[in-house]
Protein backbone atom coordinates (compact mmCIF):
# COMPACT_ATOMS: atom_id res chain seq x y z
CA UNK A 1 0.00 0.00 0.00
CA UNK A 2 3.07 2.38 -0.08
CA UNK A 3 3.04 2.93 -3.65
CA UNK A 4 1.91 6.25 -4.91
CA UNK A 5 0.48 8.30 -7.98
CA UNK A 6 0.15 11.16 -9.22
CA UNK A 7 -3.38 12.38 -9.83
CA UNK A 8 -5.35 15.07 -11.38
CA UNK A 9 -8.31 15.27 -8.85
CA UNK A 10 -8.48 14.64 -5.38
CA UNK A 11 -10.65 11.99 -5.30
CA UNK A 12 -10.25 8.39 -5.66
CA UNK A 13 -12.05 5.42 -6.69
CA UNK A 14 -13.94 3.43 -3.91
CA UNK A 15 -16.38 1.36 -2.04
CA UNK A 16 -18.31 4.95 -1.10
CA UNK A 17 -21.01 6.54 -2.66
CA UNK A 18 -20.74 6.45 -6.21
CA UNK A 19 -17.72 4.34 -6.16
CA UNK A 20 -15.86 7.58 -5.26
CA UNK A 21 -14.19 8.30 -1.68
CA UNK A 22 -12.46 10.96 -0.86
CA UNK A 23 -8.43 11.36 -0.38
CA UNK A 24 -7.12 10.59 2.94
CA UNK A 25 -6.26 14.43 4.69
CA UNK A 26 -2.50 15.24 4.84
CA UNK A 27 -1.42 13.81 1.65
CA UNK A 28 0.15 16.51 -0.86
CA UNK A 29 -2.19 17.50 -3.64
CA UNK A 30 -2.05 15.39 -6.68
CA UNK A 31 -0.89 12.48 -4.84
CA UNK A 32 -3.19 9.39 -4.55
CA UNK A 33 -2.88 6.04 -2.39
CA UNK A 34 -2.55 2.83 -5.08
CA UNK A 35 -5.55 0.59 -5.46
CA UNK A 36 -6.32 -2.37 -4.01
CA UNK A 37 -5.45 -5.36 -7.36
CA UNK A 38 -4.23 -8.39 -8.24
CA UNK A 39 -0.81 -8.77 -9.60
CA UNK A 40 0.06 -10.55 -12.40
CA UNK A 41 1.66 -13.32 -11.08
CA UNK A 42 -1.38 -14.13 -8.69
CA UNK A 43 -3.50 -14.12 -11.76
CA UNK A 44 -1.20 -16.43 -13.28
CA UNK A 45 -1.47 -18.63 -10.49
CA UNK A 46 -5.62 -19.23 -10.37
CA UNK A 47 -5.27 -19.84 -14.41
CA UNK A 48 -2.42 -22.47 -13.45
CA UNK A 49 -5.11 -24.37 -10.56
CA UNK A 50 -7.88 -23.92 -12.95
CA UNK A 51 -5.87 -25.78 -15.80
CA UNK A 52 -4.98 -27.94 -13.48
CA UNK A 53 -9.06 -28.73 -12.40
CA UNK A 54 -10.00 -28.98 -15.97
CA UNK A 55 -7.45 -30.93 -16.88
CA UNK A 56 -8.11 -33.85 -13.83
CA UNK A 57 -12.16 -33.30 -13.94
CA UNK A 58 -12.52 -32.69 -18.18
CA UNK A 59 -11.63 -36.74 -19.28
CA UNK A 60 -13.80 -37.47 -16.33
CA UNK A 61 -17.22 -35.34 -17.81
CA UNK A 62 -16.46 -36.39 -21.42
CA UNK A 63 -16.68 -39.84 -20.53
CA UNK A 64 -19.91 -39.45 -18.98
CA UNK A 65 -21.18 -37.88 -21.73
CA UNK A 66 -20.20 -40.67 -24.02
CA UNK A 67 -21.47 -43.14 -21.71
CA UNK A 68 -24.74 -40.95 -21.78
CA UNK A 69 -24.99 -41.27 -25.25
CA UNK A 70 -24.42 -45.00 -25.18
CA UNK A 71 -27.35 -45.66 -22.74
CA UNK A 72 -29.73 -43.44 -24.67
CA UNK A 73 -28.78 -45.36 -27.52
CA UNK A 74 -30.26 -48.73 -25.83
CA UNK A 75 -32.89 -46.94 -24.28
CA UNK A 76 -34.10 -46.29 -28.02
CA UNK A 77 -33.17 -49.66 -29.52
CA UNK A 78 -35.45 -51.01 -26.78
CA UNK A 79 -38.27 -48.22 -27.48
CA UNK A 80 -37.78 -49.60 -31.30
CA UNK A 81 -38.10 -52.87 -30.06
CA UNK A 82 -41.66 -52.28 -28.19
CA UNK A 83 -43.00 -50.23 -31.24
CA UNK A 84 -41.96 -53.37 -33.55
CA UNK A 85 -43.60 -55.62 -31.05
CA UNK A 86 -47.01 -53.81 -31.45
CA UNK A 87 -46.72 -53.61 -35.26
CA UNK A 88 -46.54 -56.95 -35.09
CA UNK A 89 -49.50 -57.79 -32.71
CA UNK A 90 -51.48 -55.32 -35.40
CA UNK A 91 -49.79 -56.56 -38.61
CA UNK A 92 -48.70 -60.27 -38.19
CA UNK A 93 -45.47 -59.34 -39.32
CA UNK A 94 -42.08 -57.18 -38.29
CA UNK A 95 -41.40 -54.68 -40.86
CA UNK A 96 -39.48 -55.66 -43.94
CA UNK A 97 -35.29 -53.81 -44.45
CA UNK A 98 -36.62 -51.93 -47.84
CA UNK A 99 -40.25 -50.56 -45.24
CA UNK A 100 -37.26 -49.91 -42.12
CA UNK A 101 -37.95 -48.22 -39.40
CA UNK A 102 -40.08 -45.82 -41.13
CA UNK A 103 -42.97 -48.36 -41.02
CA UNK A 104 -43.20 -47.56 -37.43
CA UNK A 105 -44.28 -43.79 -38.05
CA UNK A 106 -45.90 -44.35 -41.30
CA UNK A 107 -48.17 -46.63 -42.92
CA UNK A 108 -46.61 -49.03 -45.38
CA UNK A 109 -47.90 -50.14 -48.71
CA UNK A 110 -50.28 -53.58 -48.47
CA UNK A 111 -50.87 -53.41 -44.68
CA UNK A 112 -54.48 -53.15 -43.85
CA UNK A 113 -54.71 -53.34 -40.04
CA UNK A 114 -52.11 -50.20 -39.08
CA UNK A 115 -52.62 -48.61 -35.58
CA UNK A 116 -49.83 -46.27 -35.59
CA UNK A 117 -48.03 -44.31 -35.71
CA UNK A 118 -46.09 -46.71 -32.81
CA UNK A 119 -43.60 -44.16 -31.94
CA UNK A 120 -44.35 -41.08 -29.74
CA UNK A 121 -44.24 -37.91 -31.78
CA UNK A 122 -44.80 -39.54 -34.99
CA UNK A 123 -41.04 -39.07 -36.11
CA UNK A 124 -38.27 -41.70 -36.44
CA UNK A 125 -35.52 -39.93 -33.91
CA UNK A 126 -31.61 -40.83 -35.28
CA UNK A 127 -28.96 -42.00 -32.83
CA UNK A 128 -27.51 -40.34 -30.52
CA UNK A 129 -24.83 -39.39 -32.97
CA UNK A 130 -27.11 -37.90 -35.48
CA UNK A 131 -26.82 -41.04 -37.37
CA UNK A 132 -29.66 -43.00 -39.15
CA UNK A 133 -30.02 -46.46 -37.03
CA UNK A 134 -29.47 -49.72 -39.50
CA UNK A 135 -32.68 -51.70 -39.65
CA UNK A 136 -32.84 -55.50 -40.99
CA UNK A 137 -35.44 -58.07 -41.08
CA UNK A 138 -35.25 -60.50 -41.24
CA UNK A 139 -31.70 -60.09 -38.58
CA UNK A 140 -29.27 -62.20 -38.18
CA UNK A 141 -29.77 -62.95 -34.31
CA UNK A 142 -33.41 -62.39 -34.30
CA UNK A 143 -36.51 -61.54 -36.07
CA UNK A 144 -34.98 -58.21 -36.37
CA UNK A 145 -31.74 -56.16 -35.68
CA UNK A 146 -31.34 -52.63 -34.81
CA UNK A 147 -27.96 -50.87 -34.55
CA UNK A 148 -26.56 -47.41 -33.76
CA UNK A 149 -23.31 -47.56 -35.61
CA UNK A 150 -21.55 -45.21 -32.58
CA UNK A 151 -19.68 -41.68 -32.70
CA UNK A 152 -18.07 -43.14 -36.09
CA UNK A 153 -21.11 -43.66 -38.04
CA UNK A 154 -19.19 -47.56 -39.44
CA UNK A 155 -19.72 -50.64 -38.46
CA UNK A 156 -17.24 -52.02 -35.57
CA UNK A 157 -15.40 -50.05 -33.41
CA UNK A 158 -14.17 -49.51 -29.69
CA UNK A 159 -14.74 -47.38 -27.19
CA UNK A 160 -17.44 -44.46 -27.84
CA UNK A 161 -17.11 -45.97 -31.63
CA UNK A 162 -18.63 -49.54 -30.68
CA UNK A 163 -21.88 -50.12 -31.91
CA UNK A 164 -24.90 -50.45 -29.99
CA UNK A 165 -27.41 -53.31 -30.58
CA UNK A 166 -30.33 -54.82 -29.97
CA UNK A 167 -29.31 -58.42 -29.35
CA UNK A 168 -27.14 -57.60 -26.50
CA UNK A 169 -28.17 -55.97 -23.49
Amino acid sequence: MGAVQRMTSGWRRGAGAGGRVPLPAGLPAGVRVAQAGFTLVEMLVVLVIIGLIMGLVGPRVLNYLSDARSKSAKLQIESFANALDLFYIDTGRYPTTSEGLAALTKRPSGVDVWNGPYLKGGTLPNDPWGNAYVYRSPGEHGAYDIVALGSDGRPGGDSSSTDINSWTR
